[in-house]
């Protein structure tokens, strides 16, 4: 779905005046704990006005409470993120901000390339949202500044909403004396969203909020196939008019998420990636083993997603009832990985907090002159004590009848999964809580 050339290439002008498998760098294996950082503040509550704050109680218990603000490359960002679940008796803090820090769009046949968070002003293109795009929710207002002007227009164009996803557990118990109890409860999430057009496209970038911890961060494309791109050679398009023809223009849509924790109030939290291996089944074993090792990530690193790897971000000064310490853990998504570029190469990436490391190509953070345009070369060995986190998640979009018209939505993106945050299921029923541990 290639957007319309013209239209792209007025943008350019007037924004140009407009001003691990493993890891690559810095990682040391079996490292032990950080060294202890001083304790942060207790949580507070969020840090903005009432008309930009966002306070969610869901059915089972659990608050959510964070700021938002619109900028006007990225769109919407959420700051100051909290949660707490029913048992807790103050908010914990997650995040400190979360924004979507590129969208880079390569084109199959190499005619075109597009970043369309920094090249074309991804936040200017907030659209006003219908009254039934947020069902049973609120759509809150939002002021957006025309790029290189002063002027401002309101948009009706965040939605905040509830909605169902599913069991959050199930589970009957073993018989006993009284017979067997079925355990089961229907999870809730805070929905925050947004939609931004860019041409042909209108992305929508939307948060989820679980109430048992988790946070779903995902990027959908609908909107239209751009009708100029239906002339694509064969293996680099898909026919999706009558027989042979109109053959629609195969791309990559290459979504960037940074992250800023601040997990108990701290910035100062430690990265680890833990890895698994399954070994032959030994003579006398009844199955083949497997162990999992730790390795702590002390210095910034580009890191790729393996099966059975997974990162953690861990609290500098937190722990939950149990002594263990809170962190949150990556969990990845499907990923079409783009290798034609050295920003794209990698799933993850970790970096020391840089003020003005703001997107992670084409970067317009305002750097000093002579500063790196994109997260890769950001990691350059400095030591790792303020970790930012950049989510790279692919789709290479290749198109198909069905996506005409208008085309149905594409997601891509990835989950932080709350571990030890709390020290049993935050939704736990009060005739279980005393199962934590062993139960003989």
């Amino acid at each position: 779905m290639r957007v319309n050339r013209v239209s792209r290439a007025r943008t350019r002008t007037a924004l140009a005046a407009f001003a691990v498998a493993g890891l690559t760098a810095g990682a040391a294996a079996g490292a032990g704990p950080a060294t202890a950082q001083p304790k942060a503040a207790p949580a507070a509550a969020p840090d903005c006005s009432a008309a930009y704050r966002i306070e969610q109680k869901l059915s089972n218990g659990t608050t959510w409470r964070m700021c938002w603000r619109h900028e006007a490359m990225s769109g919407m960002v959420l700051e100051d993120i909290t949660y707490q679940p029913p048992g807790e008796s103050k908010p914990i803090k997650v995040l400190n901000s979360s924004k979507i820090a590129q969208i880079h769009v390569p084109y199959d046949d190499g005619s075109e390339e597009y970043d369309d968070v920094t090249g074309y002003y991804f936040g200017d293109g907030l659209e006003n949202l219908a009254p039934g795009e947020c069902p049973g929710g609120t759509i809150r207002t939002v002021k957006v500044r025309a790029p290189e002007s002063t002027d401002t227009r309101n948009v009706k164009g965040l939605c905040t909403t509830t909605r169902a996803r599913g069991h959050a557990y199930r589970m009957l118990n073993q018989p006993m004396e009284g017979g067997q109890k079925l355990y089961q409860k229907q999870g809730k999430d805070l929905l925050v969203y947004a939609v931004n057009k860019v041409s042909w496209y209108e992305y929508i970038t939307e948060w989820r909020f679980s109430d048992d911890g988790t946070i779903h961060m995902n990027a959908g494309a609908t909107g239209s196939l751009a009708p100029q791109d239906y002339d694509a050679a064969d293996g680099r398009g898909w026919p999706i008019g009558k027989g042979p023809k109109a053959r629609a223009l195969s791309h990559s849509h290459n979504v960037f998420w940074k992250l800023n924790f601040a997990l108990d109030g701290s910035s100062k939290g430690r990265i680890e990636q833990y890895d698994s291996k399954v070994s032959p089944q030994a003579p006398g074993d009844r199955a083949p083993t497997n162990k999992t090792t730790r390795t702590q990530i002390t210095k910034e690193a580009a890191g790729d997603a393996k099966n059975m790897r997974w990162w953690r971000v861990v609290s500098a000064t937190g722990k939950n009832k149990d002594g263990h310490p809170r962190s949150y853990e990556l969990v990845a998504g499907p990923n079409a990985k783009y290798t034609g570029r050295a920003f794209t190469k990698h799933d993850v990436y970790f970096t020391q907090y840089n003020k003005c490391e703001q997107y992670a190509s084409n970067n317009k953070g305002n750097c000093p002159t002579g500063h790196p345009k994109s997260v890769d070369k950001w990691v350059d060995g400095q030591a790792l004590t303020n970790p930012v986190m950049w989510v790279n998640v692919g789709f290479h979009h290749i198109a198909r009848d069905e996506d005409q018209q208008p085309m149905p939505v594409h997601w891509q993106g990835f989950s932080l999964a709350p571990r030890d945050v709390t020290a049993m299921n935050p939704l736990t029923p009060a005739e279980l809580a005393g199962a934590n541990g062993r139960l003989d």
